[in-house]
């Protein structure tokens, strides 16, 4: 198991490179160019500064999250075959400053989705919250311009100049099944695949979040079912799972210990953290300890040991406590403490 931290860069996060050196344990940056727009080419200049960056702190660069797949992929429009050469040539660069997982994510317009990004715990930390109530109610666009009244940080998946589109998004894929999502994503798979065994670059889809449909959106990347057959589209070890026990784990019909067992030899990246599932079927980002939510995550990462993991993992959105101001999601404190938690209970495991 090699333990990462994701950074979202020089000038971009609250968290440096300096505080990320004093967690025990962690290194790997897991890191993006988060201002690239989807389905732009990466500019070498700009990935090897990144690498400069990491290296005077002894990090590795090994893990990208993300490299964003452009919504005419996903949509199936003949212009996809411009941006897959883009994403192609990417890999082909990440693979010179020893890029080893990329992650990225095949959900239609939104990466995740909220609708509170401070609720309260009862502890006084506040965390990301999903109402389910608002989302069925709420139109997209004022979901949009609640995550944008957070100027402060993008948000990934949420960027302006993504979201500015939005109307004419929504239109475009009114008649994207399921079924034609599932075909898209073959064929992006079938043409990035063979740079990517080629790059020794493995490909880690991430699941949805959440891993149910959202706003009439199709969406695949949701169970068990899903992922078997995700896996099998191009049946490559080169074709895997960012597992993550929140995204997943946020629908109680997800066995994710089941899934480690099954896919273990299929997931270069893991995310792992914890959601407290209420009985309505709102939920909310705990701290990563078993007890606190409603994933088992010492099960999870048992299997995890079982299996003979060594790929990498990372902790996931944490609370924000301790009066921290950050990146919702992604402060410095429940991370660490998420990060020791976790090899608390592998050392365990070890011993």
């Amino acid at each position: 198991m090699k333990m990462g931290f994701r950074w979202y860069g020089e000038g971009n996060d609250t968290v440096t490179l300096q505080h990320i050196k004093q967690i025990p344990g962690v290194e790997t940056i897991v890191w993006a160019l988060h201002d690239m727009p989807a389905g732009a080419e990466w500019p070498m200049d700009r990935i090897q500064e990144v690498k400069r960056q990491a290296d005077h702190y002894g990090f590795n660069i090994d893990v990208v999250e993300s490299v964003n797949v452009h919504e005419d992929i996903k949509l199936g429009l003949p212009s996809r075959d411009q941006y897959i050469e883009n994403y192609k040539r990417t890999i082909e660069k990440l693979a010179t400053v020893g890029v080893k997982v990329i992650c990225y994510n095949f959900m239609p317009v939104f990466d995740w989705i909220r609708t509170d990004l401070y609720k309260a715990h009862e502890d006084g930390s506040t965390a990301l919250f999903y109402e389910t109530s608002k989302v069925n109610d709420i139109d997209p666009m004022e979901l949009v311009n609640k995550i944008a009244m957070n100027p402060d940080f993008t948000m990934p998946g949420w960027e302006p100049g993504r979201l500015e589109n939005i109307t004419n998004l929504f239109e475009a894929y009114k008649h994207v099944t399921e079924e034609d999502l599932f075909h898209h994503l073959q064929y992006f798979l079938e043409a990035i695949i063979p740079v990517a065994e080629e790059n020794d670059i493995k490909m880690a889809i991430h699941p949805d979040d959440p891993p149910w449909s959202v706003f009439g959106l199709p969406r695949i990347v949701t169970n068990q079912e899903n992922i078997r057959r995700i896996l099998s589209l191009v049946d490559s070890p080169y074709n895997g799972v960012t597992l993550c026990s929140g995204a997943l784990g946020s629908s109680r019909s997800n066995d994710i210990v089941a899934m480690v067992r099954e896919f273990a030899d299929r997931i270069p990246f893991a995310h792992v953290r914890n959601v407290k599932i209420y009985e309505n079927g709102d939920f909310i980002e705990t701290s990563h300890r078993a007890q606190d939510g409603s994933v088992d995550i010492v099960g999870i990462m048992k299997a995890y040991h079982e299996s003979g993991f060594t790929g990498y993992i990372r902790p996931d959105h944490g609370r924000h406590i301790w009066d921290e101001q950050c990146r919702p999601g992604y402060g410095l404190y429940d991370r660490a403490l998420g990060i020791m938690y976790l090899f608390g209970v592998w050392d365990t495991f070890n011993r």
